[in-house]
């Protein structure tokens, strides 16, 4: 069984690799993702290709530094009509993401890359459709209300495998894109992997 690296100190996505039965061992890049959002930003780049670079960028980042393994680097972002949003720095960041997203459909894209070496050797972008029930600010209220700090810094603003997915009218897409990691694709690449 091949064993992988996961650049991310994400506890979900770490869960979705041991509930798939990938052996995998931690080791965060520590990339900061603020500043190549905001440089890549600057050059009108798209969520889709933002989320594609910083994985690859974390995964090249740790492969550098473990050359023969095989690094997962992973990263989401939610799309609104073309604008980046996002995880909240705090509640009321979130409360502000949750009334821009009230009552609409967006897409959450997660990207995944297998670096070796210091280069990406695979890579995958999956997409899911969420739209979003029309609430009263004083229900969204209640809603942050329920969540933990954690919950609500790593997932976004919402936990679609609790809490969060009352927020929705329809949801299309895999749970797992969501939650940050496609793993059927990362499967099928590691079983045909030589």
């Amino acid at each position: 069984m091949i064993k992988i690296i996961l650049a991310s100190q994400s506890k979900v996505r770490k869960k979705i690799l041991d509930e798939n039965n990938i052996l995998n061992e931690v080791k965060p890049s520590n990339v900061d993702e603020d500043v190549v959002k905001l440089s890549l930003l600057k050059e009108k780049a798209s969520p889709e290709f933002i989320s594609k670079n910083l994985a690859e960028l974390k995964a090249n980042k740790i492969s550098r530094k473990f050359s023969d393994n095989l690094v997962l680097g992973a990263d989401s972002v939610i799309d609104l009509n073309g604008e980046l949003i996002s995880k909240p720095d705090n509640r009321e960041e979130a409360l502000e993401i949750l009334k821009k997203l009230n009552g609409k459909k967006h897409h959450l894209i997660s990207s995944v890359c297998i670096s070796k070496n210091g280069s990406m050797i695979w890579n995958h972008t999956d997409k899911a459709i969420l739209t979003m029930k029309r609430m009263r600010e004083d229900e969204l209220k209640s809603y942050l209300s329920k969540i933990s700090d954690e919950a609500l810094y790593a997932y976004n603003v919402y936990q679609i495998e609790g809490e969060g997915r009352s927020l929705f009218s329809s949801i299309e897409g895999n749970e797992n894109t969501i939650m940050g990691l496609p793993v059927e694709k990362i499967k099928k690449y590691l079983v045909n992997y030589k």
